[in-house]
């Protein structure tokens, strides 16, 4: 790496490459992995808990008066009050990992009094280390990332998640998966979103969106996105996302088309808005007039991001 990196960011890579090491060597033998289920189709390995103490140590060492918030292990380690919180995903695609499909992904983000400010998603398989930190943008390995130009959704590439746990509503989601492969030029699924969403930051995606995701999935990937000059956020285009379980990313003039597109599908109904499927009538141009409009002056200007905040666990 040729730049000077900040030093919060070292530690965070350092720890991700020590993850990255115990999922390689496990890789090698799958048919020995222990494997449980926290919930149908939701599944937690020994290599996720392995590499997540790894993380956590490493982090702890380096700085012992900070907060963790993991997958595994929640807000069980480190302080509970320190205004530095790490937010970590061991192995981000385990379900993937476990049957030898290689795309999976490390995931750190380090977040300050609600706003990410270092982030770190480390490919094992790949040795592809993606990293940011806020207002020195993003990066992959030593080469600058820079979300796509492209600004027609037939044009698009798109990334997005299929729900999978007991629960999810399937039928939102055909409805959903829909309207947005009819207006693009391909919808993409590799099952890990840490990296989906890097890849909106490196320009591979034009866009991104998914919904049921925790905020260790999201937290060092949008961090990515907006240093890498994208947009991030749900799906009526507001930054409250972290904790929506809902999320829509691209380059400005895709996430705007995007938006429109979701906005309908929305969980976050504010006031006494009717649900989408109450109200089919109402037409997604119509009930986000003013944020694209906003969004379109936005991709016209200057990029200047605002900042990613965290919200704490429970908050609406």
């Amino acid at each position: 790496m040729s730049q000077a990196l900040h030093p919060m960011l070292n530690i965070a890579i350092k720890a991700a490459r020590a993850a990255g090491a115990i999922i390689n060597r496990a890789s090698l033998d799958l048919d020995l992995l222990k494997v449980n289920t926290k919930s149908p189709n939701d599944f937690v390995t020994e290599v996720d808990q392995a590499a997540e103490q790894a993380i956590i140590d490493v982090l702890l060492t380096a700085y012992p008066g900070h907060g963790i918030l993991a997958e595994e292990s929640g807000r069980a380690h480190g302080a509970k009050d320190s205004d530095y919180l790490w937010i970590i995903d061991p192995l981000d695609g385990t379900t993937n990992f476990i049957h030898g499909f290689p795309v999976y992904a490390v995931s750190i983000a380090l977040a300050l009094k609600g706003q990410v400010q270092q982030a770190v998603v480390y490919d094992p398989t790949r040795n592809d280390l993606f990293y940011a930190s806020k207002g020195r943008g993003a990066f992959l390995n030593d080469k600058r990332l820079r979300a796509s130009k492209r600004n027609r959704m037939a044009d698009s590439l798109v990334g997005t998640g299929f729900p999978f746990r007991k629960g999810d509503n399937f039928k939102r989601y055909v409805q959903m998966f829909e309207a947005v492969m009819q207006n693009c030029a391909g919808l993409r699924r590799p099952g890990a979103a840490a990296l989906d969403l890097c890849y909106v930051a490196a320009g591979c995606y034009d866009g991104f969106f998914e919904t049921g995701l925790n905020p260790w999935d999201i937290a060092a990937g949008s961090l990515m996105i907006t240093e890498a000059g994208g947009l991030i956020g749900n799906f009526t285009g507001e930054a409250d996302y972290l904790y929506q379980r809902e999320v829509v990313a691209g380059n400005p003039k895709i996430y705007g088309q995007l938006v429109q597109i979701l906005a309908p599908y929305t969980r976050v109904i504010k006031g006494d808005e009717p649900a989408p499927h109450e109200a089919p009538a109402l037409t997604p141009e119509i009930a986000l007039a003013a944020t694209v409009s906003k969004l379109s002056d936005a991709s016209t200007t200057s990029p200047k991001r605002g900042p990613v905040r965290v919200r704490k666990a429970g908050a609406v």
